[in-house]
Order: C-alpha cells, then sequence, then structure tokens
C-alpha cells in the first residue's frame, strides 16, 4: 500500500487525529460547564440549551468511532451529572446513536457545505430529547410533558442548527492553526 491511502494513518493524521480528539473533549467539559453556570438562554428564552447534540454532529463528520463513544460517554455523563431531572447515563445512549448514524453515512454527506450541517444539527437537536424521553420511560420514570417542553424541544432543535457550523468552522480554524 502507498502512504496516504484512505483510511491509512501517515505520520502526523494519527497527531491530528488525539489533537482533535483532545480539542473535543474539552470543548464538551466547557459546553457542559457553560450551559449549567450561564442563564442568559434560560433567561432570554424559557429554555435551556444543550451543546452536546451539534458537537457530536462535528465530531461523527470529521472523527472515528472512538472519539463519537467517548465524546457520548463523557459528554453524556457531565451532562447528566449536572441536571437534577436526569439520573446519570441517561444522555449517553441519545448521543451515541446521533454520532452513530451520522459517522456511518457521512461519505454521503455534504459535511463541507453550511445548509447539511445546520440541517444535521437541526436533526440531532431534535433528536436527542426524544431519545432522552425514550430512555426515561423505558427506566420507568416519568417526565412532565406539557407545552414547556414542547417549547424547549423546538428551541434545543434551533440552538443544534446554530451551532453546529459555529463548532465546524471553530475546530477548522484550529485545524488550519495547527497545520
Amino acid at each position: 500500500r502507498q502512504p496516504g491511502r484512505a483510511g491509512e494513518r501517515v505520520g502526523d493524521d494519527f497527531t491530528m487525529n488525539w489533537l482533535n480528539t483532545i480539542f473535543i473533549l474539552a470543548l464538551a467539559y466547557v459546553a457542559v460547564f457553560l450551559e449549567g453556570t450561564l442563564d442568559l438562554f434560560r433567561d432570554v428564552l424559557g429554555a435551556q440549551i444543550t451543546l452536546l447534540p451539534a458537537l457530536m454532529v462535528y465530531t461523527s463528520l470529521t472523527a472515528g468511532v472512538g472519539t463519537v463513544a467517548a465524546l457520548a460517554v463523557c459528554g453524556g455523563l457531565l451532562r447528566d451529572s449536572l441536571s437534577a431531572d436526569n439520573p446519570l447515563g441517561v444522555s449517553i445512549l441519545p448521543l451515541f446513536l446521533i454520532g452513530f448514524l451520522i459517522l456511518r453515512k457521512r461519505e454521503l454527506l455534504l459535511r463541507d457545505h453550511q445548509f447539511a450541517q445546520i440541517a444535521l444539527g437541526l436533526a440531532a437537536g431534535a433528536v436527542f430529547p426524544v431519545g432522552v424521553l425514550f430512555v426515561l420511560f423505558n427506566m420507568g420514570r416519568v417526565p412532565l410533558l406539557g407545552w414547556m417542553w414542547l417549547w424547549q424541544w423546538v428551541v434545543g432543535a434551533l440552538a443544534g442548527g446554530v451551532f453546529t457550523p459555529l463548532f465546524c468552522g471553530l475546530f477548522e480554524r484550529m485545524r488550519q492553526a495547527l497545520e
């Protein structure tokens, strides 16, 4: 095999993959911290947004299954540890499924196009809370559902659509700076 063919790690690609994973997990930590401490979105919109689905979309478009799994586990545990309602670990499965489904079809997706990033972010932001509800119902928990939950779902989906291209742009600038 010749160096540089698809799927083969050559030289700095391996280092960049590890740096990318470290940056993704660090941003997940910062995102969950900001979600827990900043009340700006909650006060203005009346809904708490989560940035992890948008970050998962970026991760599944650019990284491997190991990074997707690491983000699902670390990000899900971080998010659930700050939640008063969710038991620990409830967010892991929905995050991983979002990442895994995008990862499986990423060669068919136009990952560099902003419209595709927005559409995937909207879908991930909409699917994530429904996935968490599904896990909660299967655990025998009955969360409060109503018009307020529907509003939070809409805001979460829109946040996924807004923040996914921002994460893609941020990581692209970081990649260019490190090359």
